[in-house]
C-alpha cells in the first residue's frame, strides 16, 4: 500500500510502498503528463514532476531506503492454513522536500485536467484515479502537520490556483533551500505559508520571476532552462 508520511524533522515527506505500488505510481505519472513537448507551456512543471518520478523509480529499484513492514499475517493464520511464511514485506521509500512535493501535487492537477479533457473515457481511466490518490495522500499528510484552519485555506488556494503554465520552477529550488536552512521548529510553523506561496504566486514569486526572465531574455531561452545559482547540501537531515 502506498503511504506518505512526514519525516522526523519536518523536512519533507517519505513516500513508501512495495515495488508494485511505486512502479504503478510512476507508470501513471508518465501516462498523465504525456510525452515531451505535448504540453509545451508546461515543460517546466513537467520537468519538476519527472524529478520526483525519478526518485520514486530509484526507490522502487532499491536505490533509496529499504524497510521491512508487518503484512498482517499472524501466527494463528499460518497454523490455520498450515504453511510457513514471513510476517513482514519489503517496502521501498524515498524522501522528498516539502516545497517540492507540494508543487508536484499542484502541477499534477493541471496535467490531470488536460489528460481528462483528451481521454475518451476518463471515468474509467485508472491512471487519473491513481494520480488523484497520490495527490490526496500528499495533502492528507500535510493536514496532519498544520491546523484545520490553515488546511482549509490551503485547500481553497490549491483549488483556485492559476495554472502552473510557464511556472518559474527555479522558485521551488529557492523555497527548498530556504526550508532546508530553517530550524525544525520553524519548519512546522512555516509550512502553511510555503504551501500558499506555491499556489498563490505572491509578490516574492513575481519578483523572482522577473529576475529569471531578465536572465533568460538575452539568450532567448525558455524560463525553465535557466539554472539556479545555488547548490543543495550533500546530506539532508530528514
Amino acid at each position: 500500500m502506498l503511504t506518505i508520511t512526514n519525516t522526523p524533522n519536518h523536512t519533507g515527506v517519505k513516500i513508501s510502498g512495495d515495488y508494485f505500488d511505486l512502479d504503478g505510481l510512476n507508470q501513471s505519472i508518465y501516462q498523465v503528463i504525456g510525452a515531451e513537448e505535448k504540453y509545451y507551456n508546461y515543460a517546466g512543471a513537467r520537468m519538476r514532476i519527472l524529478g520526483v518520478s525519478y526518485e520514486i523509480r530509484q526507490a522502487a529499484q532499491g536505490g533509496r531506503n529499504i524497510e521491512r513492514v508487518f503484512n498482517g499475517l499472524q501466527e494463528k493464520v499460518k497454523k490455520q492454513h498450515n504453511f510457513i511464511a514471513p510476517d513482514k514485506n519489503i517496502y521501498f521509500s524515498v524522501e522528498i522536500l516539502w516545497p517540492e512535493i507540494l508543487f508536484t501535487s499542484l502541477a499534477l492537477r493541471d496535467f490531470v485536467r488536460m489528460h481528462r479533457n483528451q481521454a475518451q473515457n476518463p471515468e474509467w481511466d485508472f491512471h487519473l484515479y491513481n494520480i488523484q490518490h497520490f495527490q490526496s495522500l500528499i495533502l492528507d499528510c500535510l493536514r496532519g502537520r498544520i491546523s484545520d484552519k490553515d488546511y482549509q485555506t490551503i485547500l481553497q488556494a490549491f483549488s483556485e490556483a492559476s495554472p502552473t503554465e510557464e511556472y518559474v520552477i527555479q522558485y521551488i529550488d529557492f523555497l527548498n533551500l530556504q526550508y532546508i536552512g530553517m530550524a525544525v521548529s520553524q519548519r512546522e510553523k512555516t509550512l502553511p505559508a510555503v504551501a500558499l506561496k506555491i499556489a498563490l504566486k505572491d509578490q516574492d514569486y513575481l519578483s523572482f520571476r522577473q529576475q529569471v526572465l531578465a536572465a533568460a531574455n538575452p539568450f532567448k531561452k525558455a524560463i525553465h532552462e535557466i539554472p539556479i545559482q545555488a547548490d543543495y547540501p550533500k546530506n539532508i537531515t530528514w
